[in-house]
């Protein structure tokens, strides 16, 4: 009996707030660290997995011959997942064509939508260089999220000034309803306290576990928050050192197990399950760094193995191989784009396109005469693994 008092000591309160023209009780997580404590020696053994399996992709990522490659197409696949969990159909394909004005008929909000989630991502981790882990750095990103197609009228860069809430079609029948308005900027206010203090001494995993659930229960936008939510994990991990290449992304194991992550976190609400859902979240961490290990592994053995065939079989290696380099930064691209890239005329790089066909080393993927789009398909169908779309979610507001 002691004991289930304690973890009702870890458990919000509700407030009744008006939203949609209700009256519905709106959840106040109580602030971080839970207390009691969390129990981190039940949790060691999944910890040091986790860990280890960090080290090695950090490892591993210092072996890439262009390290900032790796990190330009998993940051792009990370977009994708992250997007798809939120409703979009854009699959990695769509953005990369996208962005080599090479689009394949994808409805362009969709892909607009991605698009500006690797600008954030990519604006928020150069940020942290000069800005500190922060609300006012959640808020530039978000800015940057939806500043243009669908989320524009979500209010870019500014925390909700009404109610928000999650599943269901309406507040009355919502899955879950966030703090009301008024409650909002003391929630904020302990959530960036927690970021910066160290008298927990809880290790910069578990903490970024805990303030991912906390970002998610606070819900302070009207668009956004899954996806600003998940990329706190990756800043906040980078900024304590945990991973020197923000290259951790946790999307694919929440897309995958999606019913267990939404259960997990009502449980931490409903029943201060803290615990249960940091298990969850360190086994993604392990999962997800051994697949990015996996995929580092495998690209790196096929460059190294398609420039030995070129070497040894082009007729024409030395612009093949210019090619195949730029192929690497992305995997379609056009023979007017590689004449502008590399100088090379425009007979050179048709004449080498052709040898890497021959090759199978790229494929061309329109079937038209003029307009050629080329692909580098078994590097797209590493970097492509589980970012087939989701069916559209049910109804929510808020994300």
């Amino acid at each position: 009996m002691a004991n289930e008092n304690l973890t009702h000591t870890r458990l919000g309160r509700f407030a009744d707030t008006t939203a949609g023209g209700e009256v519905v009780r709106a959840f106040v997580p109580p602030p971080l660290p839970p207390e009691p404590p969390i129990d981190i020696l039940a949790l060691l053994d999944r910890l040091s997995l986790a860990e280890r399996a960090l080290g090695r992709l950090d490892g591993i990522t210092m072996l890439l011959p262009r390290q900032e490659l790796f990190l330009y197409m998993y940051v792009r696949k990370e977009a994708v997942l992250s997007s798809q969990i939120e409703g979009t159909q854009s699959t990695l394909t769509d953005l990369l064509r996208f962005e080599t004005e090479a689009q394949a008929g994808q409805p362009i909000d969709d892909v607009r939508e991605v698009s500006n989630y690797v600008d954030a991502m990519m604006y928020g981790l150069d940020r942290l260089q000069t800005l500190p882990l922060s609300l006012r750095l959640i808020r530039e990103m978000h800015a940057r999220l939806l500043r243009n197609g669908r989320g524009g009228a979500a209010s870019p860069g500014e925390f909700r000034r009404s109610q928000n809430w999650i599943g269901g079609t309406r507040p009355g029948n919502a899955l879950y309803v966030p703090p009301p308005v008024n409650e909002l900027d003391a929630c904020l206010d302990a959530l960036e306290r927690f970021m910066h203090e160290d008298r927990s001494r809880l290790p910069a995993l578990l903490k970024a576990g805990l303030l991912h659930v906390q970002f998610e229960s606070i819900h302070p936008f009207l668009d956004g928050n899954g996806r600003i939510g998940r990329l706190l994990v990756t800043l906040f991990l980078n900024t304590h050192g945990v991973l020197r290449s923000p290259l951790l992304y946790l999307s694919l194991y929440l897309k995958t197990h999606r019913a267990d992550y939404y259960r997990l976190l009502q449980e931490v609400r409903e029943r201060g399950a803290w615990e249960a859902w940091l298990e969850f979240f360190l086994d993604g961490v392990a999962e997800t760094a051994n697949q990015a290990f996996d995929a580092a592994t495998r690209i790196i053995a096929l460059f190294k193995e398609d420039r030995e065939r070129i070497t040894a079989e082009s007729e024409r290696a030395g612009s093949a191989l210019r090619v195949h380099d730029l192929l690497q930064q992305n995997p379609f691209l056009t023979s007017n784009i590689l004449v502008d890239r590399t100088g090379l005329t425009a007979p050179t790089i048709n004449a080498a396109l052709a040898d890497l066909q021959r090759l199978e080393v790229v494929e061309e993927v329109t079937g038209r005469r003029r307009g050629r789009v080329f692909a580098y398909r078994r590097y797209l169908a590493i970097l492509g693994e589980g970012t087939d779309p989701l069916p559209a979610p049910s109804a929510t507001r808020g994300e």
